[in-house]
């Protein structure tokens, strides 16, 4: 077939599996859906590893942490390679290297599964057979899309009771807008689960009860009692390709009967343009699916040949295309940083083009200098295995490198390139700590920087009034797991003071703003003058300085320092000294003095200026919204809705699913704090919820003066 018929001439002869036959992937859900658990099969069935670990058990491979096999979550994103060769298919019989990114699926640690899906070429997402799309899969759905990542989707949890596989390819479609197509139909439910039809091959394969391992399945003709379903799905499955392949669509309307070649070079040309979502059923955790799972990954996702090339930004604005080619100039971006105690910094990086030695320099464009590569390691979750050269399409871990940060690009010094880094959002909690002696501080320090340096998500910073540190996050459970690591992994005794929200503040109505910095003293004086004009952004676009001056009225060596004393202004609003967001500043008049006139006086008159604007305009406090999801059985329904009310919540919709009620809200964070505890309490344990973030939004006229006073309030110092 055209598909593998002949290799590109990107390939090195070097490498030992060719671009054509290498795929990266992550493996993204909603919290508890089974992305560990399928993982740990995969590596069962590929060889990695020889016993079957379970979450519960505290002994798989990818969570690896201490923190994560006490408590049953994925907190970092775990990356291990593996080989696979699929019995049929396009690709048969061909060996295959698949890297994997387990990721997390809890919200405070999404920056995990941002920065991966930022450098993976396709992504299984995993849904749970009984709860259908929660929360948290509409937010790895999202972050999905706006990589443009091809996808497949696993119904797992067929074997639980309530699993519904029709009903949750129908809230892919309803929900989460994906065109899902089965390719594979249950054999059974619940307890019945025993096997899967194949669609394309129309053909059944039945899993041996008396194999546990889910090694042994036989291929037999399709149960009569589910011919006719499958004849209605693979007409739909093939109807739907028509709608998308010219090629298909001629043969469907022509009656001509399609090879199964033919079906799945169009299923994954429609995967490969997000035109399409093939769906699978199985369950993990009894060993059935996993195997068809990882064939449709080799049959369907894209190898970094398939995608569209990488856009990489000069530093004269222009851009350039980059494609996977082992013989091209070197592009790798680095997206997560990881402290070892043996080794020391591990910097995991995509590589996009050209071959990275060891021992190599490589040019960093953001500090200007050249990184050496020490050692190159292929990543086995905690496990490494080192290596003498690494290709494009790799995906590796480096050290030895001194001042990478993520997003960092690496790159020929004579092609100086920089490749788009991932975004994160910005920490909703925070709170103050501080060292138990005067002898921990340092020690302390040290271990936030590193800390920061690996999680982008987490900031740290000082208070200039009390001298307290402050360290801010996506969460409760964030900054527990920060705490813990602190104390366990860098032996670090601190004391913590009680989460604060992060709440901001905006303008609402535009205003015009004057600072005036002057300063006499006997010799040369200070003198700035500045005159701004601000408005509001539109929700969620950020903040933004735009010069208008004429006339040189203000020097243009001065318009920097202005536009610092503005930014470092919006840092403490005027309400109650919160960051404001989403506002325009013009800066269209001023005057300088040909003496006195310096870059400090300007900054601060840019500083008095955006004060005396932002009084004007309006100002308004600002909390986070969350989105809140709880899974209850239907008797606790009206507890849990009458205590989501008295939080300030808003009820925003209501499903049934099996015999679990799922009720959607919104609820500020500011009453969420200690939930788990207390929806535990009202479900007598049976109830659990899930908690991201959805908005900013005002905060009620009743809690502004708390607020501010308690803001006001300067807590001593240590």
């Amino acid at each position: 077939m055209d598909l593998v018929s002949e290799l590109s001439i990107a390939n090195s002869t070097e490498r030992k599996f060719p671009l054509e036959y290498t795929r990266n992937i992550g493996i993204a859900a909603h919290i508890d859906a089974g992305k560990t658990t399928t993982t740990e099969r995969i590596l069962f069935y590929s060889g990695v590893v020889h016993r079957l670990g379970e979450v519960h058990d505290g002994n798989t491979t990818t969570d690896w942490m201490e923190q994560e096999r006490e408590r049953g979550i994925t907190i970092t994103s775990a990356a291990i390679s593996c080989n696979w060769i699929t019995k049929g298919g396009p690709y048969a019989d061909i060996q295959h290297q698949i890297n994997i990114i387990d990721t997390p699926g809890h919200v405070d640690f999404t920056a995990e599964v941002e920065r991966s899906l930022r450098v993976l070429d396709g992504a299984i997402g995993v849904f749970c057979a009984v709860a259908g799309v929660q929360p948290q899969s509409e937010t790895v759905w999202r972050q999905m899309d706006k990589y443009n990542v091809p996808r497949i989707a696993f119904v797992n949890k067929m074997d639980r009771t309530g699993a519904d596989f029709y009903s949750c390819v129908e809230d892919i479609r309803t929900k989460l807008g994906g065109n899902a197509h089965p390719i594979y139909l249950p054999i059974g439910n619940e307890a019945d689960f025993k096997g899967l039809i194949d669609l394309v091959k129309m053909e059944a394969l039945i899993y041996d009860a008396s194999d546990s391992t889910g090694i042994t399945f036989t291929s037999c003709e399709i149960p009569k009692e589910l011919e006719s379903k499958s004849a209605e799905f693979r007409d739909a499955l093939v109807e739907a390709l028509a709608d998308i392949d010219d090629e298909i669509a001629e043969k469907y309307l022509d009656g001509s009967e399609l090879s199964v070649e033919q079906i799945q070079q169009a299923i994954r040309k429609s995967t490969l343009e997000l035109k399409m979502i093939p769906v699978i059923p199985g369950t993990a955790f009894k060993n059935k699916g996993v195997q068809m799972l990882f064939d449709m990954v080799i049959d369907y996702l894209p190898s970094p040949l398939d995608l569209p090339p990488v856009v990489g930004h000069k530093d004269d604005s222009s851009t350039i295309d980059i494609r996977p080619d082992d013989n091209g100039k070197v592009s790798a971006l680095a997206f997560k940083l990881m402290t070892d105690p043996y080794v020391g910094k591990l910097v995991f990086i995509r590589i996009y083009a050209g071959t990275i030695a060891k021992g190599s320099n490589q040019y960093n464009p953001r500090t200007g200098r050249m990184e050496r590569i020490s050692r190159l390691m292929i990543m086995k979750a905690d496990h490494r295995e080192d290596i003498d050269l690494a290709h494009s399409g790799d995906i590796c871990a480096i050290i030895g490198a001194k001042n990478i940060i993520t997003g960092d690009t690496l790159c020929d010094r004579n092609e100086q390139v920089r490749l788009e880094p991932p975004t994160f959002p910005e920490p909703v909690i925070s709170m103050s700590i501080e060292p138990d002696s005067k002898g921990e501080q340092e020690k302390l320090s040290i271990a936030l920087q590193r800390l920061a340096a690996e999680d982008p998500t987490f900031q740290v910073s000082s208070n200039q009034e009390t001298g307290q540190t402050i360290i801010a996050g996506m969460g409760e459970l964030h900054l527990e797991i920060i705490r813990d690591r602190l104390f366990r992994e860098f032996k670090v005794e601190a004391d913590a003071g009680k989460p604060q929200i992060a709440y901001r503040e905006t303008i609402k109505i535009a205003s015009e703003g004057e600072g005036k910095f002057i300063r006499q003293s006997g010799g040369r004086g200070q003198y700035g003058h500045v005159v701004i004009k601000i408005e509001p952004n539109v929700k969620g676009k950020g903040i933004e300085v735009i010069n208008e001056i004429v006339g040189g009225v203000i020097p243009r060596e001065f318009i920097k320092p202005t536009t610092d004393g503005i930014h470092e202004a919006a840092n403490n609003g005027t309400v109650a000294g919160f960051p404001v967001i989403d506002w325009i500043a013009r800066i269209v008049d001023g005057s300088f003095h040909e003496v006195d006139s310096s870059e400090m006086a300007f900054k601060m008159a840019g500083i008095f200026a955006f004060k005396d604007a932002m009084n004007k305009a309006n100002p308004i406090l600002l909390e986070p919204i969350m989105k809140v999801g709880v899974s209850t059985p239907e008797e606790y329904q009206g507890d849990i809705m009458g205590d989501l009310s008295r939080r300030r919540g808003q009820i925003q919709g209501i499903e049934t699913k099996s015999n679990l009620m799922m009720i959607s809200s919104i609820v500020p964070l500011e009453r969420m704090f200690g939930y788990s505890t207390d929806v535990r309490s009202l479900s007598k344990g049976r109830a659990s919820f899930s908690m991201e973030p959805s908005h900013f939004d005002q905060v009620p006229a009743s809690l502004l003066e708390k607020i501010v006073e308690t803001s006001a309030r300067k807590p001593a110092r240590k």
